[in-house]
């Protein structure tokens, strides 16, 4: 009677290392250009954000150098707030009373700011009318917007300064 060998079943333990590498070599691969894609995402989502805010601000300024905003002589005529673009003001043009101009819907957060539970108005860097473009400070309106990160975007412009 000749004794048969039974016939193994699986992998060797040369094969399995050699699956495994082939695959951390792959993953190597992989997660820099996923890395990529989401600082992509996120600056695509900021430069949308600082449209938005910029558009609102912009209009609320027409609207003020129109007439439709009733504003002192002795401001600038941009939102003394951001909340101000969100809750609307009266529209002074209009012949019914109560009748309010809107800018946003609601104010966009900026997407490098590392606290997700914090305000989205106070996410934002302000710059004033009087403000130095060179310094930005904030003050008694809110003349333009900018990224507080201190963080570089892929183009080599710091966020700050888009």
């Amino acid at each position: 009677m000749t004794r048969q060998h039974p016939q193994r079943a699986g992998f060797t333990l040369i094969e399995m290392v050699i699956t495994v590498a082939i695959v951390a070599l792959l993953a190597s691969a992989v997660v820099p250009t996923a890395h990529l894609m989401f600082q992509r995402q996120r600056e695509s989502e900021l430069r949308d954000a600082l449209r938005t805010l910029r558009t609102a601000i912009d209009n609320y300024k027409k609207a003020s150098d129109s007439g439709r905003i009733k504003a002192s002589a002795d401001k600038s005529g941009y939102p003394p707030d951001l909340q101000t673009l969100v809750d609307g003001v009266e529209d002074a043009s209009s012949p019914k009373e109560g009748v309010k101009i809107y800018f946003l819907r609601r104010i966009p957060r900026d997407p490098f700011w590392p606290q997700p539970d914090a305000p989205a108005s106070d996410t934002w860097g302000l710059r004033s009318y009087e403000s130095p473009p060179d310094d930005p400070q904030s003050g008694d309106d809110v003349y333009d917007v900018f990224s507080k990160s201190s963080q570089t975007g892929l183009n080599g412009v710091p966020y700050h300064d888009w």
